[in-house]
This record gives structure tokens, C-alpha cells and sequence, in this order.
């Protein structure tokens, strides 16, 4: 690696002064429950971050959705992805409508209900054993119906937005806001969210209003003394609730599906509820969260009764040992979407392919590929669940299966999380035949806007599905693609273990891998060069020096987060398009965090005014600037502003016209020079200057560097003022833990592979 020669420069109108603020700080100090303290600027979970809108600039984040009278007519990614998530709440509604609980909502706490936390409590001390507690030694499972799939023709998305609450509804909220003290703006968010009668609900349950995006703690809590007065206190049962739910789902922003009680409780204690085993009692009760029990295979597991231990009266044979299990709570919606992803994912793996082409003609077809990709081709041949790993260099292997299989007659797709790995895998694909195998964004396959649509019975019209950049799915989107695959199809999830997990809840991926209940083919075609030999280090904890002769690989090393800026905006501008012949517009900037003094907020804004200066009348925006839209939390995408009038900020988002409307650009659209790594997972730029100033060394992570550094294909710029931190981090931090049920859930219904 080299160093950047080049001083700074005497001009110093676009340095930013340093000021308070670690970006990607996610945590509470002092804590080590691994939830993040709020959704703010810092990146979340391994580095997952906050929607904008959720950053405590604007109060509740806003989804932006294409419409408007003059829309035009192709249905964009935005509304492909508010469509596939409509898809998924109406699954849920009818599988929470199918449930039957063992606590009624809204009941009191007594009987079972009363009892409850406290048999969780004593099978998670060894104190009784799990089949007394939950009847059966094995895995409680809830009776789940089989795959809800959308009837008839596949779904189209909306070409307006959907209308929000009566302007009456929005009012009248309005009115209870700003009596206690809360900010109008977040009127309509509440009154959409809570539903109707929302005014009542506020006045009943102040705290309701933490279920609404960006709202915290100490802000509901505020909004509560300010309307029940002398009645408002940290014991109310409904204070526990509320940050009981919220905590889960703070959890969940983490990449956790469920917690460990003593984790819950603890972090409750920490919240000030003065008694946390109440709180989540209550929870329960109400119907708010549900308690599960999963048998653990692992070694080390805590046992429902110590081997060897004093039989229970009640249990039959002597000596009998009880199996493993661990207690979770978690909210339904992510444990609904769990167990129904592992049941989809069992339906492939237990199932039979479908038979096209002879075993001959598979094997003709493997024979005539190289390497790994033969393998891949020979294992998709006689499973219908194979998981794929590798760097950049590997995805030339799924390419070739695609190819493979069109030429044998089947209906092959491919689809990616995200438009930035869509576009990056289309060029690998290279399509010049318009029947030949296509590669779609996730989200338009499921909600029928893109791909080859449902048949009859509402399952995709497809025999082979390849998703790409598989880490980035997150277990509701699992959930959707399990129930919407046919039987007999075959599913190729390929990715790089070694990068940043999904956004949202969950790690699908790593999950499967090491449940082993499937093939896994591993490639062994590296990334080139000696941006692929530095990666490669990386991803197992070394950070080497690496011969960069054509400047592959250069190292600006600086003193403050002011010269990190300068030194940064330096780069883009002039010395990477002078030195290594790429332009601004193909250089993408990465930093660990929004907030800070180098956070994205920062770059953008120093970006701004050297790339693309303008007044930004609307919403601080001008024609020409590079821009992320978010149409849901979790879910970016790149483009630029095209112009702004009366129907909103329209934007061209990978080809597609978005129109987002003017209430919803604070909230869901961010100038885009600048990124966090999760922002940019799944794409990948001639150049990337990855900053990393002397505050943000607490954000690092091994899955951090190795997900930013990957980003760039022919330079790689690293502004460094970590200095040991970064060795330190590649070494020492791997990826967070994340609390997960799907190996549980999917180890009695498959077995274990090799």
C-alpha cells in the first residue's frame, strides 16, 4: 500500500471543523447488551443503521412512495417494495387471525398468564425441567398453516400512495401532542399508526406514542407526565409494557429476532422500570410478546435438567434425561415470519426437485464448466436448497448455472436484495439474448412487478431462483420468498459470508450455513489483484501490507475529523480522477455513520458544495445531486435528483422515475456522495475513499472494514485517523451475535447434511 504524497491543499474552504459525536456509536455506554440505545445516527447492529427520518431530526420517519397525478405508468422499486411489504402484513394478519395463543390478549395477569415468566425463569435456572413446564420434551412449537399465497394473478403495486387518516383523526391528535409537549409533526405518523380512535388511545396510554418511529424513552415519558401528572410514575404497568415492545423492536434494529429474558430484563432495569419481571409478564399477558421454548443441539446448552441430575415425580423412566432448550421472548411478527421461513425452507430441502432434463444432460452441463461452478451446477441438479459462498470473482459461478439451466429447458432467475446488487450482477450475468436468464430486485419478484410473475396458485412462475448477495436477507423477506417458491423448485442462496448482515432482523444466511442442512459449495476463485488480496486478508483478521504498484491501494493518513473532510473531498474532486483516471460521479464515499463530524451529514454537505453547489430550495435538494431514497426502513435507493415542483422531489432511481411527495423528502431522502457501508452493501464503484476518522474507532468491526473496502473494484482510498484501531478491529472485532430461532426451528424437520 502507498501514501497519498499529495499535502493538503492551502484551500481550505471546504474543511469542516471537527465537532462532538461518535459515529457509529450504537450502544449505551456502559452497557453490554448489545441493543442499540436508540434509532440514531450511528450505524446499528454490525452496522446496520437508522432510516432517515429516525435520526431525531425530524421525529417519526416518514416512507416515501412514488405517486402523484402525472406518475408514469412503470411500476418503480419504491412502490415494488411497499407492495411486497403489504404482502407480507396481510400474511401475517391471517396467520395471527389462525393462531390460537395460549394467552388471550388483553387478559389480566392470573392463572397461566401469572405463571408464566416464572416457569421461563425456572427452566432457564436448571430449577425444573423443560417438559413440565411446556408438556412435551421436545421443541413447542405453534400448529403453522401452510404457505399464505396471494390468489390469482400476481399483485401490482399501487401508482398512488394509500390514503392516510382523516384529516379530522390527524387534528385531533395534533391537539393531544401538543398538550403534552410533544411535536406536531408527528401527528400524522400517529394517527396512521395508532388507527382509529388514536386520540383516546394517546390519552388512555400515553406511551403508546412510543410505538411511533424516532420516539424514545425519556420523550415518552415526558409526554406522559405532561398528561396524567401526578398519576404518571415508573412503576405504571403501562410504562413497562410499552418499553418492554420497544426494546424488542430496538432489538430487532439490532438483527435479533428474540431475547434471552435476563437479557430483557436486564435492559429493562437499566430503562428504569423498577420491577422488569412485572414488565415483561404484563407484555405477555397482553399479547404484545410472545414467549417460546427451542430445543438446542449444541454442546454447552443450558438442559431443562442437568444430566444425571434428581428425576422429576412426574417424569416416566429412570435416568431419562430432558433435552436442551432456551427460552426466548420476541414479538410476533418476526417469530411468525421465522417459523414460517423455516417451514419453507424445510418444504425444499425435504422435497424432490423437479425433474427437467435427464441426469445425463446435468451432468453434460457441469462437465463443460470450470472449477467450483461444476460442483454448484452438480448439487443444483439434486437439491432444491443449496447454499453458495465466495467473494466478487465467485459470482461468475451462479452466472454459469443460470446459463446452464436456461439452455436445459428450465425458467431461471435471479434476484438481489437491493437495486445495487441487481445492476452489479446483470453485468455479470450479460444478458445479450432477450430470452437468456435475467436478474430482478427482490422486491419486484415478490410483489409481481418484475420477473416472470405467479401462476394460478399464486407461487412464482419459475423453476430455479438464484438470490445474490443472500447475507442482506433479513427473515420477513425470507419468509415471503419461502411461501412464494412452488414445489419442485429449486433455491441457490449465494453471498459472502464475510460481509455486513441485513438490515433488518434475523441472519438468514450465516443461519443455514451452520444448521448444515443443506449442500454448501464454496468457491475457490479469488478476487483478483491486490484489492482482492487485501479483502481476502481481511475477511480472515489480518490487515497486511499489499503491493499496490498502479496505486490500487492508498492510505491518507490525518489528524482530525475537519482534515478527514477536507482530505476526503480532495480525493473525490481532484486526485482520484487525476491520478487514477475515475470521475467523481463513479467514486463513492463510505464513512461508518450519519452523525459526527465526518458522518455522512458532513461529507454530503462538503460534497455538495464542490460537485453540485446549489440553494436547495427544495428540502436543501437541487437538480443534479446524487441522492439515496429510502421508501422503507432498512431499504436504499441510489440516484439523482431530477427536479422538484408541486407533486414532490422527482428522482431517478437505476432508470426508474420516483416521484416522492414534499412531506416525505425530510424523511426518506439523504444526499448520496456519501454512505454508510450498509448503504452500500451489495454494490460496488471503480473507486471508493473509505473515511475513517479518530471517532469512529469504536464503530469497527471486522464485517465493517471487510464490507467498505470490498466496495471498490479498481482503487480504494483510506483516510485514516484510527490509527492501531484499524489493525485492531480487523483482528480482534468479528460480527455482533445475533439472537436467532431459524437453526432451532429447522433442526427437527431436516436432517443435518454431511
Amino acid at each position: 500500500m502507498s501514501t497519498e504524497p499529495e499535502p493538503p491543499s492551502e484551500d481550505t474552504a471546504d474543511t469542516v471543523a471537527p465537532g462532538p459525536g461518535a459515529p457509529g456509536a450504537a450502544e449505551d455506554a456502559g452497557s453490554d447488551d448489545g441493543l442499540p440505545a436508540e434509532a440514531g445516527d450511528a450505524e446499528t447492529a454490525e452496522g446496520g443503521e437508522a432510516s432517515p427520518g429516525a435520526d431525531g431530526e425530524g421525529g417519526a420517519a416518514a416512507t416515501g412512495e412514488s405517486g402523484g397525478a402525472d406518475a408514469p405508468a412503470q411500476v418503480s422499486e419504491s412502490q415494488a417494495e411497499l407492495a411486497a411489504q403489504r404482502i407480507e402484513r396481510e400474511r401475517i394478519a391471517r396467520r395471527k387471525a389462525e393462531r390460537q395463543g395460549p394467552i388471550e390478549a388483553g387478559a389480566k395477569l392470573s392463572g397461566t398468564a401469572a405463571d408464566l415468566l416464572a416457569a421461563v425463569r425456572a427452566v432457564e435456572g436448571g430449577e425444573r425441567p423443560a417438559a413440565t413446564v411446556f408438556g412435551e420434551p421436545g421443541p413447542a412449537r405453534r400448529p403453522v398453516p401452510e404457505p399464505v399465497r396471494p390468489p390469482g394473478p400476481a399483485p401490482t403495486a399501487p401508482s398512488a400512495a394509500p390514503a392516510g387518516p382523516a384529516p379530522e383523526a390527524v387534528e385531533a391528535v395534533r391537539r393531544v401532542l401538543t398538550e403534552g409537549g410533544a411535536p406536531e409533526s408527528l401527528a400524522p405518523g400517529t394517527a396512521a399508526l395508532l388507527g382509529e380512535g388514536a386520540e383516546e388511545a394517546l390519552r388512555a396510554d400515553p406511551w403508546q406514542l412510543l410505538r411511533v418511529t424516532g420516539v424514545r424513552p425519556e420523550q415518552a415519558d415526558g409526554f406522559a407526565r405532561a398528561l396524567l401528572g401526578a398519576e404518571c410514575g415508573p412503576d405504571d404497568e403501562r410504562r413497562g409494557r410499552a418499553v418492554t415492545v420497544w426494546l424488542l423492536e430496538q432489538a430487532a434494529l439490532a438483527g435479533h429476532t428474540a431475547l434471552e429474558p435476563a437479557r430483557l430484563t436486564a435492559t429493562l432495569a437499566q430503562r428504569g422500570v423498577p420491577d422488569p419481571d412485572a414488565a415483561v409478564q404484563s407484555t405477555l399477558a397482553e399479547g404484545e410478546a410472545l414467549a417460546f421454548q427451542d430445543a438446542l443441539e449444541e454442546p454447552g446448552g443450558r438442559p431443562g435438567r442437568a444430566a444425571g441430575g434428581p428425576e422429576d415425580p412426574d417424569e416416566g423412566g429412570e435416568g431419562a434425561e430432558e433435552r436442551p432448550v432456551r427460552v426466548l421472548i420476541g414479538l410476533e411478527r418476526y417469530a411468525l415470519a421465522e417459523e414460517s421461513l423455516a417451514d419453507g425452507l424445510a418444504r425444499l430441502v425435504n422435497a424432490a426437485p423437479k425433474q427437467d432434463g435427464s441426469g445425463a444432460d446435468w451432468e453434460e452441463a457441469a462437465a463443460s464448466a470450470p472449477g467450483s461452478a461444476a460442483e454448484l451446477i452438480r448439487a443444483v441438479a439434486g437439491h432444491g436448497l443449496v447454499l453458495h459462498t465466495g467473494g466478487e470473482a465467485a459470482l461468475a459461478e451462479p452466472a454459469a448455472l443460470l446459463h446452464a439451466a436456461h439452455a436445459l429447458g428450465l425458467r431461471a432467475w435471479a434476484a438481489a436484495p437491493g437495486p445495487l446488487g441487481r445492476d452489479r450482477f446483470a453485468e455479470m450475468l450479460d444478458t445479450k439474448a432477450p430470452d437468456g436468464p435475467a436478474v430482478v430486485a427482490l422486491a419486484g419478484l415478490l410483489a409481481g412487478t418484475d420477473g416472470p410473475g405467479r401462476d394460478a396458485d399464486g407461487a412464482l412462475d419459475l423453476d430455479l431462483l438464484v438470490v445474490v448477495d443472500a447475507p442482506q436477507l433479513d427473515v420477513e423477506a425470507g419468509a415471503l420468498l419461502a411461501e412464494s417458491l412452488p414445489d419442485g423448485v429449486r433455491l441457490v442462496l449465494t453471498g459472502d459470508p464475510c460481509v455486513l448482515g441485513s438490515v433488518g432482523p434475523g441472519r438468514v444466511f450465516g443461519d443455514l450455513l451452520a444448521a448444515g442442512v443443506c449442500p454448501q459449495i464454496a468457491s475457490r476463485r479469488p478476487d483478483p489483484g491486490p484489492l482482492g488480496e487485501l479483502v481476502s486478508g481481511i475477511g480472515i483478521g489480518e490487515l497486511g501490507q499489499v503491493e499496490a504498484p498502479g496505486k490500487e491501494i492508498v492510505i491518507v493518513p490525518v489528524r482530525d475529523a475537519g482534515e478527514a473532510v477536507h482530505r476526503t473531498v480532495q480525493l473525490v474532486v481532484d486526485s482520484v480522477p487525476r491520478a487514477i483516471g475515475v470521475p467523481a460521479e463513479e467514486t463513492q464515499v463510505i464513512t461508518p455513520g450519519h452523525g459526527g463530524a465526518a458522518g455522512t451529514r458532513v461529507l454530503n454537505a462538503a460534497l455538495k458544495e464542490r460537485l453540485n453547489p446549489g440553494p436547495g430550495r427544495f428540502g436543501g435538494f437541487d437538480p443534479g445531486d446524487r441522492v439515496v431514497h429510502s421508501p422503507a426502513p432498512g431499504r436504499t435507493l441510489p440516484g439523482r435528483v431530477v427536479k422538484a415542483d408541486a407533486d414532490g422531489l422527482h428522482l431517478s432511481c437505476g432508470g426508474e422515475d420516483v416521484i416522492v411527495p414534499r412531506e416525505r423528502v425530510e424523511g426518506s431522502v439523504r444526499h448520496g456522495w456519501a454512505l454508510t457501508a450498509h448503504q452500500a452493501a451489495g454494490g460496488r464503484w471503480p473507486a471508493v475513499v473509505a473515511v475513517l476518522p479518530g471517532d469512529a474507532a469504536q464503530a469497527l468491526s471486522r464485517p465493517w472494514v471487510y464490507t467498505a473496502f470490498g466496495r471498490a473494484a479498481r482503487h480504494l482510498s483510506v483516510v485514516q485517523g484510527v490509527e492501531q484501531a484499524l489493525p485492531h478491529a480487523v483482528a480482534e472485532i468479528p460480527a455482533k451475535p445475533r439472537t436467532t430461532r431459524l437453526p432451532a426451528l429447522l433442526a427437527p424437520q431436516v436432517p443435518v447434511t454431511g
